[in-house]
């Protein structure tokens, strides 16, 4: 009895561990290289998650008037908790003319205090980076990220909370050997009124799109540069007969997938397409 009392225990905290929401402002500090261009090195990171891809904008900074402003690409590994961040490059910048911003990637673990007490939530790794000129060394480092209610600067919300506040649940993962997928949404059944938005990897493909006999179609690319594409579906309303249901229709290459999808105000559901490269063609002679 004790014994499955504490295996109980601890799939529970398991759960709980793999759960943590880390959307929200995240501020660290980084020390300088001698001569480096900021005296304190601050770093914000506005992270944005659903599924398990990150976007989001960073800010290097010594104050809010003196920074460098990324977007930036990620993916959270929910099993371990893991935060992979790679920096698309820079948008703007307000720094010392001598100064050579550096991009960078980030490789980082979720952690939370623990006992009775609740403490801050942070996350902690290492870091890499280059820098713009290609010439000026980044030296990598460590850093510690802790999570804050407020930002030094405006927070940039491109993702809405119906994508990022709601469980995305895993419907089926399939692998394509071919760069462009065709998929169409019908509603399944009887026609509701349900009403849907599409994201692949955060990016929106639909927008509030009413479901009906007559297909919402897109196209999706997916090569061996951007071998993952998570497709999330987001019932933007329940229709007249609760949840929100679609019929996804998926053509990739030769093969055809369907598949029932459902969307409520608890979870979103998310397809994952993986690539893989065709396997070479045998020829006799």
């Amino acid at each position: 009895m004790l014994r499955q009392i504490l295996l109980f225990f601890t799939l529970s905290v398991s759960v709980l561990i793999q759960a943590q929401d880390i959307n929200g402002i995240w501020k660290g500090k980084l020390v300088m290289a001698p001569g480096g261009c900021f005296p304190v090195y601050n770093i914000e990171l506005q992270l944005q998650v659903a599924g398990t891809r990150i976007v989001g904008t960073a800010y290097h900074f010594s104050d809010s008037l003196n920074y460098v402003k990324e977007n930036f690409e990620g993916i959270y590994k929910r099993d371990s908790n893991m935060v992979l961040i790679q920096e698309n490059g820079i948008i703007t910048f307000r720094i010392k003319e001598d100064c050579v911003p550096c991009v960078k990637k980030y490789n980082l673990t979720y952690h939370k205090g623990g006992g009775n007490v609740v403490t801050e939530e942070q996350l902690r790794g290492s870091w890499t980076g280059k820098a713009t000129d290609g010439k000026t060394t980044c030296d990598p480092g460590t850093i510690v990220l802790t999570r804050f209610d407020k930002s030094t600067f405006k927070p940039e919300l491109r993702l809405p909370p119906t994508l990022t506040r709601r469980k995305a649940e895993l419907v089926k993962e399939i692998k394509v050997d071919t760069g462009s997928i065709k998929i169409d949404f019908y509603d399944n059944g009887q026609i509701d009124g349900d009403t849907i938005s599409v994201y692949a990897n955060n990016m929106p493909v639909v927008s509030n799109r009413r479901l009906t006999a007559k297909p919402v179609s897109i196209t999706i690319r997916i090569d061996l540069k951007r071998p993952e594409q998570e497709l999330i579906m987001v019932g933007e309303n329940l229709g007249s007969i609760p949840p929100n249901t679609a019929l996804m229709i998926v053509y990739a290459g030769d093969k055809r997938y369907q598949l029932y999808l459902t969307s409520d105000e608890q979870k979103n559901a998310m397809v994952r397409f993986i690539y893989e490269k065709p396997a070479a063609i045998s020829k006799n002679f």
